[in-house]
């Protein structure tokens, strides 16, 4: 082998170790990166089911809201259509003006206001007017309401059917809160999912890149080798090429000697032990 091709084979080799190292810690890399990515995935798919559950969840919550809201807004109806018969029969009786509901509702407003508000004098002494003018008037009308049977009774089935509604509002309120608990929790879970599937994709994206890198250090790697063995096919051939000339002279050598020596006993000379061994190994 040339002097030539020993540095190059030589260099070669080093280009061999060295791709074959970086080919083994890139696919390290890329084998750390593809755990990550399964891992975030995994993990992606468990929020998402979980996400599906609270979905299932706040539906069926929301079949109770649904249900809960036409009953409060039935009975509201079937209550305002009552409360609409009594304006009627308080119109007929001469009752006209706010009910006896209404009015006990400003008395209670004002005594609450007279309690826990600061005043001037003047300002207490209207306000405990007004409560007295009131009140004055709340008794007139329940002594009027007392005397129309008609009216009292459809505004006490109205009030029955008004709490009854307040009922319903009251479990409606109840079935809402919780699905509205709910869908904050699955939507803050899908986005948690789409948080971590992100974070999967730049896993994906890293281990492709190792990959790739891994495998240009592998073409590299399996060039340098076949380099190599190509150096080393050329230099047996250049060896078995060698081997055949000195071959060739040894033997033109040879068969020069036994020339030389037959010509010596042809001309009477006396052949020695070294001629016949001679003679021998050239076959002549």
């Amino acid at each position: 082998m040339t002097n030539e091709l020993q540095i190059r084979k030589a260099e070669l080799k080093d280009i061999s170790e060295e791709a074959k190292e970086k080919r083994n810690q890139l696919n390290a890399e890329a084998s750390k990166y593809a755990a990550e990515r399964n891992e975030l995935n995994n993990k992606t798919k468990e929020l998402i089911t979980v996400a599906q559950d609270l979905k299932v969840k706040r539906d069926e919550v929301n079949v109770n809201v649904s249900k809960y809201k036409t009953l409060r807004d039935e009975t509201n109806a079937k209550a305002n259509d009552l409360f609409a018969k009594a304006d009627e029969l308080r119109k007929e009786g001469g009752l006209a003006g706010p009910s006896i509901k209404e009015i006990r509702k400003q008395i209670d407003e004002l005594e609450f206001k007279q309690q826990t508000s600061v005043m001037n004098p003047k300002k207490e002494k209207e306000l405990v007017t007004k409560i007295k003018e009131l009140e004055v008037e709340y008794a007139e009308k329940k002594q009027q309401l007392e005397e129309n049977s008609d009216l009292k009774a459809v505004l006490d089935e109205a009030q029955v059917i008004r709490d009854e509604a307040s009922e319903y509002h009251a479990q409606l309120a109840v079935y809402a809160a919780q699905a509205q608990e709910f869908h904050e929790q699955m939507i803050a879970t899908f986005k948690e999912a789409d948080k971590v599937r992100a974070e999967s994709d730049v896993a994906h994206k890293n281990f492709i890149r190792a990959q790739e890198a891994a495998d240009e250090q592998h073409k590299v790697f399996i060039e340098a080798q076949k380099e190599i063995r190509d150096i080393d096919k050329e230099n047996g051939k250049a060896k078995k090429k060698d081997k055949d000339v000195k071959t060739k002279v040894d033997k033109e050598e040879q068969e020069k000697d036994a020339q030389d020596i037959f010509d010596k006993f042809k001309d009477g000379g006396k052949l020695t032990m070294e001629d016949l061994m001679a003679l021998q190994r050239s076959k002549y």
